[in-house]
C-alpha cells in the first residue's frame, strides 16, 4: 500500500528494512532490532527529503502516535541524554540515533491531546471584495446586529443564511461583511462553491468532497473515506476554534448540515437560491436579500462604468439601471457589455433594454459569463414539474401582488394547494415573500422581481398553450370582478343592482367578514383592480371591464382616489358603449360623472351627467333621470353656482319622491340641506336633514345618514340651537365616519367643527379642528387641503390680507 502512495517507497531497500524490523520485534531480539531500526531511519530520512509528501506524513505520524505505543513491546524504554556546551536535555520515550550529532538540536513534543495539528499556513480562502460594492448598508447592519446580539440561539456556532433570487448580490454582500470581520477569527477562513445552481457538468457538491477540501486545509494528511467519520475528524479538528465558513450557493439543508464546525465561537455564512429555513433548528438567522434601490443601481453602473462616462448621460444612465431592475449582475453585465464596446453609448444600451422590441436583460450577454437570463434558467431547471408550470403560470398573472386566492384561481387550483406552490417558490427565491397586507390583514402577499415574471412568461410562452395562458389571466380577471363585487354588497349594497357576468367563478370565500374588512380590502388591492380592469379592456373582455368598474364604487366614494376614479370610469364608459349595453352606459356616466366632479373637472362632469340623462330620457329610465339631475345638482354647487345646483337638486328630488325612491330623496334632502346652509337659512336645513338622516338610517345607509349628521351639526349652531348640541352631532359623526373609513368625511367634518369653533370665537379649538382636518386632506385632495390651510392661516394671524 505505501509503495502505491509514495513512489520511491523501493528506493534504498525500506520494505525489506521493514519486513526485517517486524520479524525482529516478534522474535524479542532488540539489540538486533536496534541496528535494523538505525538503517530503516537512514533510508526514510532519505526518501524523506526526496519526497515531500512521505515527510509530511511522517511528520503528522510522529506527531500523533503515542510514544508508548510507537515503541515495540520487548524494546526497553530508554532515556538519552544530548550534551554539547554543558547542557542537558533529557529525551524520554523511543529514540533512534542514526549516528553522530552535529549541530543544533531542536526537539518537538508531541501537541497536547484534544488539539489539532499545527500548520504551516492558516487557510485564508474568502473571496475578494469588489471594489465597487455598492448599497446594502442596512443589510450590513442587520448581519452585525446578529452577532452583537450573541449569535445563534441555540449550542454551535453562529449560523446565518442569506437568500435571494440569482443575481440579486447574495455573494457580493456576505463577501463583505465577513472580510470585515475576519480579523474575528484567527484560525481561518474556509471557502466552498457548492454549486447548488444547475450546471450541465457540473453537479452540486457532496459534503465529502467539501469536508476532504476543509480537513486537508486545516492540515489533516489522512482523510476517512466515510462520511461519517469525516464529519467526526472536522469536529474534532474544529473544536476550540475561531473559524469563519462560508458556504456558499449551497442547495439544501442536507448539504450544509455536516459542513457546520465543531465550535461555538466560529461563524458560519450560507448563501443559497433557496431560504432553507430547515436550518432554523440549527440556530440559523435568516435574510431574504431583495433588489437594490434604484439610487444605488445607478450608483454601481456609475462606479462600473465610470463617472465620467455616466455624467455625460445621466437619463441613460438611470434608464439602464431601471432596466437592470436592481439586479447586481444585471448591472454588472451591462458595464461589462459597454467597457468591451467603447465607441457604443449608454443611450444605445437603454434603447437596446428599453425601446420597442428590446430584448430587456436577454440582451446582456457577454462571452464566458453568465447572464441574468442564464442564473434564471439555472433556477427554472431546477424545479419539479409541478412548481415550474406554477412558475410559468404565476408569471403570466398581470398583477402587482399575489395571494393564496389570486394564485388559485391563476392555477385552477384548491386553496392549499395553490399555497404550498407559493410557499415552495418563496423557498426557491422565485417569488418575493412580501407579508401580510398590514398589521390587521392576515392574507400573505407574494411578487415576482420584474426581471423574474419576464422570464416566467417567456417559459409559458414556449411551454404552454394559448388557450392555457389566456384561461389564466381570464380566471384571476374574474377573481378580482367576484371579489370586489362581494366587497360592493357589504360597503354600498343599495348600489349593486347591475348584473356581473363570469367565465370562471371563482368557489373560494371571500377575504373578509365585514364592511370594515372589506374597505381595507380594497384599499390594499386598489393598484390590482385596475391592473384587471385594463387587463379586461386590452382583451375585450367588455361586459367585465364596466362591471369592474361600477364594483369598485365603494372604493373610489370612500377613499377618494380621483385620477383611478376617472380613469376606471374612462375605460368602463367605452367598453360599456362597445358591448352596447344601455344600463351600463347610464351607471358609468353618472358614477364617472361624479368623480370628475370631485375632482373639480366641473364642465367634464356636467358634459357626462348631461349625456347620462340625454340616455335616459330616450330608454324611459325615470330613475336614472333623477341621477343625472341630481349630479348636475352637486357639480353646479361645488362650482358656486346655487341657483343652479338649487333648480337641478328640486327636480331631482320631486322626481325621486314621485317613483318612491327613498333613498334618493333623502340624498337630494342632504344636498338641499347644504344649499339652504350656504344661502343662510338654517331653520329650513335643520328639519331637511333630520328627516334625511332618519330616512337613510331607515334604509341602512349608515355611510350617507353620517352625512346628514355632519351638515345637522352645523345647521344647529347656524340655527342658534347651541353649542353643544353642534358638537354633539358633529362628533358622533366624526366617530361614525371613522369607523366606515372614511378619510375625505373624517377631514370634511374636522372642517366643520373648526367652523364651529371659530364662529363662537375658541381660537384654539379652531386651530386644532382645522390642523387635524388639513393633515387628513393632504394626501387626498389639494383642493380642500388649500382652503382648510387659507381657513388655518386666518384664525393664527388674525387681520392679515
Amino acid at each position: 500500500m505505501l509503495a502505491e502512495e509514495y513512489p520511491d517507497w523501493e528506493r534504498g531497500g525500506l520494505p525489506r528494512l521493514a519486513e526485517r524490523a517486524a520479524e525482529l520485534s516478534a522474535g524479542g531480539d532488540g539489540t538486533a532490532l536496534r541496528g535494523v531500526l538505525r538503517e530503516l531511519a537512514l533510508c526514510a530520512a532519505r526518501l524523506a527529503a526526496a519526497e515531500e509528501r512521505f515527510a509530511r506524513d511522517a511528520g503528522q505520524w510522529i506527531h500523533t502516535v503515542p510514544a508508548a505505543a510507537a515503541a515495540p513491546p520487548t524494546v526497553e524504554r530508554t532515556r538519552n541524554t544530548v550534551g554539547g556546551d554543558g547542557s542537558v536535555t533529557s529525551v524520554e520515550g523511543s529514540v533512534v540515533q542514526a549516528g553522530s550529532i552535529a549541530g543544533d538540536v531542536h526537539i518537538h513534543t508531541p501537541a497536547p491531546s484534544g488539539h489539532r495539528p499545527a500548520r504551516a499556513v492558516v487557510p485564508r480562502q474568502l473571496l475578494p471584495v469588489s471594489s465597487t460594492f455598492t448599497g446594502r448598508s442596512s443589510e450590513l447592519a442587520f448581519l452585525e446586529n446578529l452577532m452583537e446580539d450573541g449569535g445563534a440561539a441555540v449550542r454551535g456556532p453562529a449560523l446565518v443564511v442569506v437568500s435571494g433570487a440569482p443575481g440579486i448580490g447574495k455573494t457580493a454582500l456576505v463577501s463583505r461583511w465577513l472580510t470585515e470581520r475576519a480579523d474575528g477569527f484567527p484560525d481561518g477562513q474556509l471557502y466552498v462553491d457548492l454549486r447548488g445552481h444547475v450546471e450541465e457538468d457540473r453537479p452540486p457538491a457532496a459534503p465529502g468532497e467539501v469536508l476532504g477540501q476543509f480537513l486537508r486545509a486545516l492540515g489533516a494528511t489522512r482523510v476517512p473515506a466515510e462520511l461519517a467519520e469525516q464529519a467526526a475528524l472536522w469536529r474534532s479538528l474544529t473544536a476550540g476554534s475561531r473559524l469563519i465558513v462560508f458556504l456558499d450557493n449551497a442547495l439544501s439543508v442536507a448539504q450544509v448540515r455536516p459542513l457546520l464546525p465543531g465550535t461555538a465561537d466560529s461563524l458560519v455564512a450560507v448563501t443559497s437560491r433557496r431560504r432553507l429555513t430547515g436550518l432554523g433548528v440549527d440556530g440559523a438567522a435568516f435574510l431574504q436579500l431583495g433588489a437594490l434601490a434604484l439610487e444605488e443601481s445607478v450608483d454601481l453602473l456609475t462606479r462600473r462604468i465610470g463617472a465620467e462616462r455616466a455624467d455625460r448621460d445621466p437619463d441613460a444612465t438611470r434608464a439602464v439601471a431601471v432596466a437592470c431592475g436592481g439586479l447586481p449582475l444585471a448591472m454588472c453585465v451591462a458595464a461589462a457589455r459597454l467597457a468591451a464596446r467603447p465607441h457604443h453609448s449608454l443611450a444605445g444600451l437603454a434603447a437596446s433594454l428599453t425601446g420597442p422590441g428590446a430584448g430587456g436583460v436577454r440582451a446582456l450577454r457577454v462571452e464566458g459569463t453568465h447572464t441574468v437570463e442564464t442564473a434564471l434558467d439555472e433556477s427554472y431547471r431546477r424545479l419539479p414539474p409541478r412548481l415550474a408550470r406554477g412558475y410559468r403560470l404565476l408569471g403570466l398573472v398581470p398583477l402587482v401582488a399575489l395571494d393564496r386566492a389570486v394564485a388559485a384561481s391563476a392555477l385552477a387550483l384548491p386553496g392549499d394547494d395553490a399555497e404550498h406552490v407559493l410557499d415552495e417558490l418563496t423557498e426557491a427565491s422565485m417569488l418575493e415573500n412580501h407579508g401580510t397586507g398590514g398589521e390587521e390583514s392576515a392574507r400573505e402577499r407574494f411578487r415576482f422581481h420584474d426581471l423574474t415574471r419576464a422570464h416566467a412568461a417567456r417559459r409559458a410562452m414556449a411551454h404552454d398553450s394559448e388557450e392555457e395562458r389566456r384561461d389564466t389571466v381570464r380566471r384571476v380577471v374574474d377573481h378580482c370582478l367576484w371579489t370586489a363585487t362581494a366587497a360592493e354588497a357589504l360597503l354600498a349594497p343599495a348600489h349593486r343592482n347591475l348584473p356581473r357576468t363570469y367565465e370562471f367563478r371563482p368557489e373560494e370565500p371571500a377575504p373578509f367578514g365585514d364592511a370594515a374588512q372589506a374597505l381595507r380590502w380594497f384599499a390594499e388591492e386598489s393598484s390590482n383592480l385596475m391592473t384587471a380592469l385594463r387587463v379586461a379592456a386590452e382583451q375585450g373582455w367588455d361586459d367585465t371591464a364596466w362591471q369592474l368598474a361600477d364594483a369598485c364604487w365603494p372604493l373610489f366614494l370612500r377613499l377618494r382616489s380621483y385620477d383611478l376614479w376617472i380613469e376606471a370610469h374612462r375605460v368602463g364608459r367605452a367598453a360599456a358603449e362597445r358591448a352596447g349595453d344601455p344600463a351600463a352606459v347610464s351607471r358609468m356616466l353618472t358614477s364617472g360623472g361624479t368623480g370628475l366632479r370631485n375632482a373639480g373637472l366641473f364642465d367634464e362632469a356636467v358634459d357626462w351627467f348631461t349625456r347620462a340623462g340625454e340616455l335616459a330620457a330616450t330608454t324611459g329610465d325615470r330613475k336614472a333621470q333623477a341621477q343625472s339631475l341630481h349630479g348636475l345638482g352637486q357639480t353646479h354647487r361645488l362650482a358656486g353656482r346655487l341657483v343652479r345646483a338649487r333648480a337641478h337638486f328640486t327636480r331631482a328630488l320631486a322626481l325621486r319622491e314621485e317613483i318612491g325612491y327613498r333613498r334618493g330623496a333623502a340624498l337630494t334632502g342632504i344636498c338641499l340641506g347644504d344649499i339652504e346652509l350656504s344661502t343662510n337659512h338654517p331653520e329650513e336645513a335643520f328639519h331637511r336633514l333630520e328627516r334625511a338622516r332618519a330616512d337613510l338610517l331607515a334604509e341602512h345607509d349608515g355611510y350617507d345618514a353620517a352625512r346628514a349628521l355632519a351638515f345637522l351639526g352645523r345647521a344647529a349652531a347656524m340655527s342658534g340651537r347651541g353649542r353643544a348640541l353642534a358638537e354633539r352631532h358633529l362628533a358622533l359623526a366624526l366617530e361614525e365616519f371613522a369607523a366606515a373609513g372614511s378619510v375625505h368625511w373624517q377631514a370634511r367634518t374636522r372642517e366643520m367643527m373648526g367652523e364651529t369653533a371659530e364662529e363662537w370665537q375658541d381660537a384654539a379649538a379652531a386651530r386644532d379642528h382645522y390642523r387635524r382636518s388639513l393633515a387628513l386632506y393632504t394626501p387626498v385632495s389639494e383642493a380642500d387641503a388649500t382652503r382648510v390651510a387659507e381657513r388655518l392661516r386666518r384664525v393664527e394671524c388674525p387681520g392679515s390680507p
